[in-house]
């Protein structure tokens, strides 16, 4: 008997494909849907020609207006004014999981699903992204954003799934990774072919003195310890937009222990507030705080308690909130101290 139908979110690569064949052997009635943000002729052609060896129906819907103003513009824009973006994040929420919730209205099927790896689990009246069973692969950390109306509808074909036990039937699929549109290059590259006006500046210590110069704030970032202008031992600890200037200090000015948020989605906000077993991540792979955090409210957003410091959180991270395995929410930096 074919269960309800589900828009799969396909790009034809292994996990999506994987995602495909999951589903099917549950007995759910497979559409895949190509979003294409490029106009990428021969990405399309690859998808439909993996659809078409799966036995699955197929279709694609252009995004690239869509991507464009949500997730490239906004990259080029938080850059140059000193933050640091998190495309993949925004792109999740605003463009992927969107245009499946949208066009899954529009076409009268059930569910929507993707290639991430992730779960989803309820607690009482509320749902949550989970970690996947693949820790390595796990990518609840992007997921964040995603509403309960999302979840409620959403499938997670690939939440118990190990990456290397899948790999070694797809030898000649290659894995994206980094961020899609930069298309390998570096994105300083990038924000010049976009037009983007980028300027060298000073670079001074915390007393005030210049102790280089580089190449524009827009290529560099809080932490960074390589590059020009930067002396040997010391990294970029503030960056000044208005006066474009870098900042360099020591590594142990980088640990903040109070990090204000904003532009949340929280599951629970009582949860939030009283939990005392909350740990976060601001970075989706390196270095995280290890402690428990304590929350308040703050403004419009959230202020964070960080035992021990979070290493060099940057303006325009996002922070996602853990209890165990589950993403209870998260937010975007908007400051430290």
């Amino acid at each position: 008997m074919v269960k309800e139908g589900v828009l799969l979110g396909f790009s034809g690569g292994m996990d999506s494909s994987t995602a495909a064949e999951r589903l099917l052997s549950e007995g759910y009635r497979v559409i895949a849907l190509t979003i294409d943000t490029f106009g990428d002729g021969g990405m399309l052609r690859y998808a439909r020609e993996a659809a078409e060896r799966i036995g699955i129906e197929w279709r694609s819907y252009d995004a690239q207006k869509e991507f464009r103003r949500e997730v490239i513009d906004y990259f080029t824009s938080e850059y140059l004014a000193g933050r640091t973006p998190a495309p993949c994040t925004r792109c999740n929420t605003h463009i992927k999981w969107r245009i499946l919730a949208q066009l899954s209205d529009e076409l009268n099927i059930e569910h929507i699903a993707t290639g991430h790896y992730f779960n989803i689990e309820r607690r009482g009246d509320y749902l949550y992204v989970a970690k996947g069973a693949d820790l390595a692969k796990d990518q609840s950390y992007y997921l964040w954003g995603l509403s309960q109306a999302t979840l409620r509808r959403a499938l997670t074909p690939m939440g118990s799934v190990v990456k290397e036990q899948i790999r070694e039937r797809f030898d000649n699929r290659s894995e994206s990774m980094g961020i899609c549109f930069l298309k390998g290059q570096p994105y300083g590259d990038f924000l010049r072919s976009e037009g983007s006006s980028i300027v060298s500046g000073e670079v001074r210590n915390r007393q005030g003195e210049i102790v280089g110069k580089h190449d524009g704030i827009a290529l560099y970032t809080i932490g960074q310890r390589r590059g020009r202008g930067i002396p040997e031992g010391m990294r970029v600890v503030d960056i000044n937009t208005d006066s474009n200037t870098l900042i360099v200090g020591s590594n142990s000015e980088l640990y903040k222990s109070t990090l204000y948020i904003d532009h949340c989605t929280i599951v629970n906000t009582e949860e939030l507030l009283n939990a005392d077993d909350i740990t976060v991540k601001i970075r989706g792979i390196g270095r995280n705080p290890e402690t428990y955090v304590r929350v308040s409210p703050h403004l419009t957003g959230y202020k964070v308690f960080v035992d021990g410091g979070a290493w060099a959180p940057a303006k325009g991270q996002p922070l996602v909130f853990y209890r165990n395995n589950l993403v209870i929410g998260g937010g975007i930096v908007v400051g430290f101290e």
